[in-house]
């Protein structure tokens, strides 16, 4: 016994905050896809399954790439990822936002459409600097990667990107309009309480907020501190690892919502009620040779 406690005290967890967020996150978003494609999901939401499945390359690449590549070319890949995740953000609010409000008229659609994108115009206009001529014109390939990051960056790269990513900042402001959208007016149309809809919205809008709160969060500590000697800019770096892995917190907490919501079927649907007979179904005899009516959900 003796021999065993000495064994337990000597084991080390050597593991940081971010590496065990990184394989707890990578093991949900593999679960997630595991969802959405068992239970049917992702013929509902292409859009959704594919910034899934994108997340889920990014999180190894950027393992991978870091240290085993030049500085230039992995900013490029992590850059040029990050803007196809922007590009998909806007297409998943977009069916969200379809599937959420299918019965509504095209002059409503075009309206509220209109209306949220010049709340969100504002905000992007107002938050955080924009890059400078000289910063597009300078070098062709530092300007090619700076027009890449106007357009998006990687959540972890805070220090660098104080709202300059002006992509990030767009489709975080539209998914939280969209959450308060569908949280008021949501049982109106196709996304009432409990519909997988409207809990997709509320994960991606929990994750926006919490994104827009840090990122605004850090802005003000990096225009307000001043460090004098290299333990006082440790400390603020510090402080930003702190944020982000706060951040990343947030998202498993999002895939952990997802993942329960979507294993879930609707209230209403054919396998929630137990798979129970369409009432045609009952009406119609069937005969021996008759096969079951199956229902597609």
């Amino acid at each position: 016994m003796r021999g065993l406690d000495k064994a337990i005290m000597r084991f080390n967890f050597d593991f940081s905050t971010a590496q065990i967020l990184w394989t707890l996150t990578f093991a949900a978003l593999m679960t997630l896809l595991m969802v959405l494609l068992g239970r049917e999901r992702a013929r509902r939401y292409p859009w959704f399954t594919a910034s899934i499945v994108l997340a889920a390359v990014d999180l190894p690449a950027g393992m991978l790439l870091a240290g085993r590549t030049s500085m230039l070319a992995f900013q490029a890949v992590s850059i040029a990822l990050a803007d196809l995740a922007a590009a998909l953000g806007l297409l998943v609010a977009l069916e969200l936002a379809r599937r959420a409000f299918a019965g509504l008229r095209r002059q409503g659609w075009m309206a509220w459409a209109l209306a949220l994108a010049a709340v969100a115009g504002c905000a992007l206009a107002l938050w955080g600097p924009w890059l400078e001529w000289k910063q597009l014109t300078a070098n062709r390939t530092v300007a090619a990667l700076n027009l890449m990051l106007l357009l998006a960056a990687p959540h972890d790269t805070l220090l660098v990107a104080i709202g300059v990513a002006k992509g990030n900042l767009l489709v975080n402001l539209l998914t939280v309009e969209l959450g308060l959208l569908v949280a008021l007016f949501g049982r109106r149309f196709q996304a009432g309480w409990r519909s997988h809809t409207q809990q997709i919205v509320i994960g991606q809008s929990t994750m926006a907020m919490a994104w827009l709160a840090i990122q605004g969060c850090w802005e003000i500590v990096w225009r307000t501190a001043h460090f004098h000697n290299r333990a006082e800019y440790e400390r603020i770096v510090g402080l930003h690892d702190k944020l982000v892995n706060a951040g990343k917190a947030v998202y498993l907490a999002v895939l952990a919502w997802w993942i329960v919501c979507l294993w879930m079927d609707e209230p209403g649907s054919a396998a929630a009620a137990g798979n129970s007979p369409a009432p045609e179904a009952e009406e119609a005899p069937q005969s021996a040779e008759s096969s079951p009516a199956r229902f597609v959900i």
